[in-house]
């Protein structure tokens, strides 16, 4: 299960120690202009060694366009897309070999198939997600209406300050925040985390504004469980909620009601929404209002105190993981966010006009 999407979709492949990752997105519309420099940016706000708060593995994430492209622009055909690995450090793996380490998939996965690439959790590593970055990338050409915006609004229990979100701000930090008051309190956060040898949670929140009402579907493919399958499938992902979330469970029904009023500037009639405690999707399916979703991500599995676990043998014994790993893996979680929410509304676009013209 490597792949993702129906009509616009991609399949992932790589480990994280192999020589290289990458994916290949099919069912892209041709004639759609893309070169490695539209990909690029979007691949540089996941890298990791920019801070001292991310993992110092040295990665450029150089992509590279081996097919479905001609002449600068896509043919229609798979876009296969490929990302070196070159900074790998596999004997910071050796005692994984023989123990499974507590909060990561390796006993999962060794249940699973009695055989596993223990070099930085293989398959399992978030070194993955580079590649639906790189796909969520070219999934933004086929939605040029839609503008896609993720930030991190919480790490460690520490909230942002609604009143003073500045969009401009994300970019001015290491932390893709909007409140620089709370930017400035999270250095010490992760700090002390990363001084500790431990690790902190984190929410990315995400706004997609411009979508259309009409996408995704009343059952089975309804726009809210499709993104929300996009957000969990994410690495480190605990919670995802669209829109309310669980605060909607608190609500009265006229509390949570999003109203609606004549619109005489709206598209094709569209009415003025004025609240929309939805996340912009109701029965499914978009109504034109910003789409949103919260997702939560755990602290990162890898940290330097003792953990009891056990070995492949069953014998008790204690680990602590070696490496180089994220205090907050929350952090470069938003691009890889922001792509997922690019991936599921593209595949949904082509769904709706595919079958509605």
């Amino acid at each position: 299960m490597n792949s993702f999407g129906r009509l616009f979709r991609f399949t992932t492949w790589g480990e994280s120690h192999g020589p290289a990752i990458g994916a290949v997105v099919d069912g892209c519309p041709p004639g759609l202009a893309i070169d490695e420099g539209v990909i690029q940016p979007f691949l540089d706000a996941r890298r990791p060694g920019q801070s001292k708060f991310t993992t110092q593995r040295q990665e450029p994430d150089q992509v590279r366009i081996l097919s479905g492209v001609f002449e600068g622009r896509t043919t229609g055909t798979p876009i296969s897309l490929m990302i070196e690995n070159v900074d790998q450090r596999s004997k910071d793996y050796s005692e994984v070999a023989v123990a499974y380490r507590p909060g990561h998939a390796d006993y999962a996965y060794d249940a699973k198939y009695g055989f596993r690439d223990y070099r930085g959790g293989g398959r399992s590593s978030a070194r993955e997600t580079a590649s639906r970055v790189a796909a969520g990338a070219v999934a933004r050409l086929v939605i040029p209406e839609v503008k896609i915006l993720a930030y991190v609004s919480e790490i460690g229990g520490d909230m942002i300050d609604p009143g003073k979100f500045d969009e401009a701000e994300i970019a001015n930090n290491p932390f893709f925040c909007p409140d620089a008051a709370a930017a400035a309190r999270w250095e010490k956060i992760v700090d002390d985390a990363r001084k500790s040898g431990s690790s902190v949670g984190a929410v990315v929140e995400c706004y997609a504004s411009g979508v259309p009402a009409g996408w995704g579907a009343p059952l089975y493919a309804k726009l809210d469980a499709d993104l929300a399958a996009a957000m969990m499938g994410i690495n480190a992902v605990k919670g995802v909620e669209i829109g309310d979330g669980f605060a909607a469970a608190r609500l009265s029904g006229e509390q949570n009601a999003d109203p609606m009023r004549p619109n005489a500037e709206g598209p094709d009639g569209a009415p003025e929404f004025l609240a929309n405690h939805a996340g912009g999707i109701a029965g499914g399916i978009s109504t034109g209002q910003p789409v949103t979703c919260r997702v939560a991500f755990k602290p990162t599995s890898s940290i330097l105190t003792p953990q009891a676990t056990i070995n492949r043998s069953g014998e008790a014994t204690e680990m602590f993981t070696k490496g180089r790993h994220d205090p907050c893996v929350g952090i470069r979680g938003v691009p890889v966010v922001e792509a997922m929410m690019a991936l599921v509304l593209a595949d949904h676009k082509l769904l709706h006009r595919g079958q509605c013209g």
